[in-house]
């Protein structure tokens, strides 16, 4: 065995620059496929992670009558005595943050302009509200008693025209079925750079949404972060009770869930078709030396070696062929990956 490894081994050197050419383009497929793999996986998770941090979280904790598409306010439908619940929640191991949050839908108008949104009620305090203290462009975050201010997006803003310090009109529907309407003062406009997300939400403090919405202490639900998302399963089997329903993070994001399925489905294609112009690369190069070297191989045979070694040899140089386009591949796409995952590249 060890002789035929010699022999393929020699074999390959006589020409380099094709084997070396021919590893390449091996090479040069496996880091493409490489670095196109970590774009899709970064992106998928990166969308998931953004997904959590600002609209889902990693629990939420609702009555068992809520209806997400309706924003439901009647009381039947919320968490009676959110802070409480909150309070509870938190203070199991795998919990990071747990804070109630009240949905409701309404409209910001300024002069002739108006545009729907979604009225998210917060405790300003709550870490949970970070990624948007964070990324306040003007003015400041709701203040602990702030019952006369608001927090809109930048991309609501353009439209509306509207800076720090404005006093637009906010309709707001109620929980008995009316609509309220009052003028609230934008204390800061933020950015998640999240333009779907900016553009249709605003917040203000828990305590006037509940106030403005006649939801009494009632809350959409308690919105939960966790230590680590593989602790989900751990805490939902804590917290279940027939009282509230435990919504976990992958139900909630069940169409990035999806989309992340078909896109490892894609990237499965992607590895036949790499798999298939290796084994291309391979045979051709093979091929050529079978041509160029058939007085070798009928020397060969007359010096005694059967035609199991000979196609041994050429096994061994295409295994030779492959390893030397893989390490290239490993090189080259690490090297990619690495680069791009700290440099980027502006899309």
């Amino acid at each position: 065995m060890l002789q035929i490894i010699k022999l393929a081994w020699r074999d390959l050197n006589r020409n380099r620059r094709r084997s070396f050419f021919s590893a390449l383009a091996l090479g040069m497929g496996l880091s493409l496929l490489l670095l196109m793999a970590a774009v899709i996986e970064y992106e998928i998770r990166s969308s998931m992670d953004t997904s959590i941090r600002l609209q889902t979280g990693h629990l939420q904790i609702r009555a068992v009558s809520y209806n997400e598409n309706r924003s439901s306010l009647a009381w039947e439908d919320l968490v009676e005595g959110p802070a409480a619940i909150a309070v509870q929640v938190a203070a199991l191991p795998p919990v990071s943050v747990a804070t109630p949050r009240l949905f409701a839908s309404g409209i910001v108008a300024s002069g002739d302009t108006s545009a729907a949104a979604r009225i998210t009620g917060v405790d300003p305090a709550s870490a949970a509200n970070d990624p948007y203290r964070s990324g306040i462009l003007s003015g400041q975050w709701l203040g602990a008693d702030d019952r006369d201010g608001i927090v809109i997006g930048q991309p609501m803003a353009d439209k509306l025209g509207l800076k720090a310090g404005d006093k637009p009109n906010v309709l707001v529907n109620t929980a008995n079925g009316d609509v309220d309407s009052q003028a609230f003062v934008i204390r800061g406009i933020y950015s998640t750079r999240t333009p779907g997300f900016d553009n249709g939400t605003i917040f203000m403090s828990l305590a006037k949404a509940q106030a403005i919405t006649r939801a009494g202490d009632h809350a959409s639900a308690i919105f939960v972060l966790l230590k680590d998302r593989d602790q989900t399963g751990a805490v939902v089997a804590a917290l279940q009770t027939r009282q509230f329903t435990v919504l976990t993070w992958d139900r909630m994001n069940a169409l990035l869930s999806d989309t992340e399925e078909l896109a490892n489905s894609y990237m499965i294609l992607l590895y036949l078709i790499i798999l298939a112009i290796t084994a291309t690369v391979i045979v051709n190069t093979l091929v050529m030396a079978v041509f160029e070297r058939t007085r070798e191989i009928g020397i060969l045979s007359a010096l005694g070696m059967r035609s199991g070694r000979i196609m041994a040899m050429f096994f061994a140089e295409s295994a030779m062929l492959a390893l030397g386009g893989i390490a290239l591949g490993l090189i080259i796409g690490g090297a990619m990956v690495a680069y791009f995952g700290s440099v980027g590249y502006y899309i």
